[in-house]
């Protein structure tokens, strides 16, 4: 894995984890591994890192990994993709104080239908669609309104996981196409565990954080080495970018 050099900010990162047995203690344990990959400048790819959890909470981990980051080079982050993890945001705002964090739509999407019954999920999402398809912000908010009126009472809990993180899963609507695609889910990275998992389902429990982390990282090698092309339409997201972050992305 490449290590961030100072200089530009990296325009985009995913954070999110994956799960690995780990034999610990006699123990056969899931441990999370967690995984920050970044789009730099140019548009390519590459993973920033793996952690291995040593078993901190999620958030307060995560606060480690991003310090660690930053040690590592990385000065500024514009934009944040991430899971519906609590205190997310918090973690990234004390280290990069003026990064965007953008909530992953198809997480909260899943969170929110643990709380309705399955006979009633394909009309929720129907009208769910209408919230996060919504052309702007505020025809958003519109139909928010009217999900609450037509699903409220039944569902007031998955609803109100809309409302009580409609901050951190509406900024892709301040940005045009291209970029929405990018950052309104967490699927670069989810694709990329995918390639990870197509490894380490066939090892059974590793035996030590250390063993995880070599599997991890000649599996990484393999994948990013393919990684060859920058992102489809990159120098109109750029520009995008430029325009947007004008004061902290100079080319």
């Amino acid at each position: 894995m490449a290590k961030p050099a100072a200089g530009p900010p990296v325009p985009i990162i995913y954070l999110d984890a994956l799960y690995i047995k780990l034999r610990r203690e006699g123990h056969v344990e899931n441990v999370a591994v967690y995984i920050v990959l970044g789009v730099d400048v140019e548009g390519q790819r590459d993973v920033l890192g793996h952690w291995v959890s040593d078993g901190a909470e999620g958030a307060n981990f995560w606060l480690s990994v991003l310090s660690d980051l930053q040690s590592r080079g990385v000065e500024d982050v514009l934009i944040a993709c991430v899971d519906g993890l609590s205190g997310f945001s918090q973690a990234i705002a004390a280290v990069f104080p003026h990064c965007q964090v953008q909530r992953c739509i198809i997480h909260q999407i899943r969170a929110s239908l643990k709380y309705v019954v399955s006979k009633d999920q394909k009309a929720f999402v129907k009208d769910l669609k209408k919230v996060y398809q919504a052309p702007t912000r505020e025809e958003a908010e519109t139909q928010l309104l009217q999900l609450s009126e037509l699903w409220g009472d039944k569902y007031a809990v998955a609803v109100r996981s809309w409302e009580n993180n409609w901050e951190t899963l509406t900024p892709f609507f301040d940005y045009p196409a291209q970029i929405r695609r990018l950052i309104y889910t967490t699927n670069t990275i989810e694709a990329y565990h995918r390639q990870l998992r197509k490894v380490t389902k066939t090892k059974g429990a590793l035996p030590s954080a250390k063993s995880v982390r070599k599997l991890l990282y000649l599996a990484n090698d393999r994948i990013v080495k393919k990684w060859t092309m920058p992102l489809p339409n990159w120098a109109l997201i750029l520009n995008q970018l430029v325009i947007r972050f004008k004061d902290r992305i100079i080319m």
